[in-house]
């Protein structure tokens, strides 16, 4: 089954702070619904720009997209 990397984009100065605080409902969110999904996290892109990430399977994809309704995604590669 492949995995996806659901990603929210963030930008300005505060980016990396609030992709990392982001992470942390990211977090809330698999331990109340319960997934197994155990690889979120956050990373600098440039000084102004800053994600936050969770990677899903393929076939739990859609609910969690339409839920928590991430700016784009990409093919997770290990």
């Amino acid at each position: 089954m492949r995995k996806l990397k659901l990603i929210w984009d963030f930008r300005g100065p505060d980016a990396l702070k609030i992709a990392e605080h982001h992470e942390i409902h990211l977090k809330d969110y698999v331990r109340l619904e319960k997934l197994n999904l155990n690889i979120t996290g956050f990373e600098p892109i440039t000084n102004i720009h800053a994600i936050a990430f969770m990677v899903v399977t393929e076939d739990n994809m859609k609910p969690i997209r339409d839920t928590l309704k991430p700016h784009r995604g990409q093919v997770y590669m290990e």
